[in-house]
């Protein structure tokens, strides 16, 4: 009898130890799958001596804005940086609408300060503007330290606090001005139902934030070079069909290029390249809020199917910035 009650806990005891692998299995494939479906962020590819910069899309997304507002005006990479370091230390780069006392919006700007109404400052394109118009108006702020250059629009109570972010806004800089070709990634689950790409929607914001002078090709003008969406490749689906949905599902964003700045030494090529990573990043910080599923550009693919990936090497990716919307 006793040694039937032995056999009895061996069996009850091996049993309890198979329980416990399979669960400790089960959890640990739930932990992978929740690691493979994680919140959508984004990552900004560090530097020499920097680790990657994880970040949220709303605040890649505005710096993004902050860039391209930039160029938009011609400033130098060192305007951009100053405005980066500024946004991360008022706001994280979040675009929140309260503050120290009335101030608001990703440069925390106060309204009784005489930057503009609180609707105004909560555009961040008008924000940008008014803190690069200001900043334009200091004498060789390029060449003064970052605290100063910031404080000297801000007039903050802790000036000192914009040091901190220096690294991190050149880092981001980097990237955004397209001088660090497939310096961005963004993956992970969208939160919510997946937004369907507006090809309008895209063309308004791509050619408000970075200029009338950026053609972002219309709908139904095809291939003609007064812009259209490109049907060259039938979008993601393949076919070619030519209807009207296809055509709405892809943009073609011809990258500027300007050959009379170029000559032997390559300097026009360089910069077109420069310029087109520019507006790829752009695209890409701007792909969950946008409904951007896919972008294509200087022989390498971003697609949110497989974006834990990274930037994809395709030939196929040609001079342009082609964008597929989710549909």
């Amino acid at each position: 009898m006793a040694e039937q009650r032995g056999r009895l806990g061996r069996w009850a005891r091996i049993v309890g130890a198979c329980a416990v692998l399979f669960a400790l299995g089960g959890y640990l494939l739930v932990l992978q799958k929740s690691s493979e479906e994680g919140p959508f962020r984004c990552v900004v590819e560090g530097g020499e001596k920097q680790e990657p910069w994880e970040m949220e899309p709303q605040m890649i997304r505005n710096a993004a804005t902050i860039e391209a507002v930039a160029a938009a005006r011609g400033l130098p990479d060192r305007a951009v940086t100053i405005a980066l370091a500024t946004a991360m230390q008022e706001s994280m780069l979040r675009n929140i609408d309260y503050g120290d006392k009335d101030s608001v919006g990703l440069f925390q700007q106060r309204p009784s300060q005489g930057w503009g109404t609180v609707e105004q400052i909560m555009d961040p394109v008008y924000s940008a503007e008014i803190f690069y118009a200001r900043l334009v108006e200091i004498p060789d702020y390029a060449e003064l330290e970052l605290t100063d250059a910031a404080q000297r629009v801000q007039r903050s109570a802790f000036p000192q606090a914009y040091a901190k972010h220096e690294s991190r806004a050149a880092l981001l800089t980097t990237a955004l001005s397209g001088r660090a070709q497939a310096g961005i990634n963004c993956s992970g689950k969208r939160e919510g139902e997946p937004v369907v790409g507006d090809a309008a929607k895209v063309r308004a914001k791509l050619e408000r934030e970075h200029g009338k002078g950026l053609v972002a090709p219309s709908p139904g003008a095809g291939e003609s070079g007064k812009g259209g969406a490109d049907q060259s490749d039938g979008g993601r689906d393949g076919g070619g069909s030519g209807g009207n949905d296809e055509r709405e599902s892809t943009l073609r964003i011809q990258v500027p290029r300007d050959d009379a700045k170029g000559g032997s030494d390559g300097t026009a090529e360089a910069e077109a390249t420069r310029r087109g990573w520019q507006l790829a990043h752009w695209s890409l910080a701007n792909a969950s809020h946008l409904g951007v599923g896919r972008i294509a550009y200087d022989g390498y693919v971003w697609d949110a199917a497989t974006a834990g990936s990274g930037w994809q090497r395709d030939k196929r990716a040609d001079g342009d910035v082609r964008l597929t919307l989710t549909r």
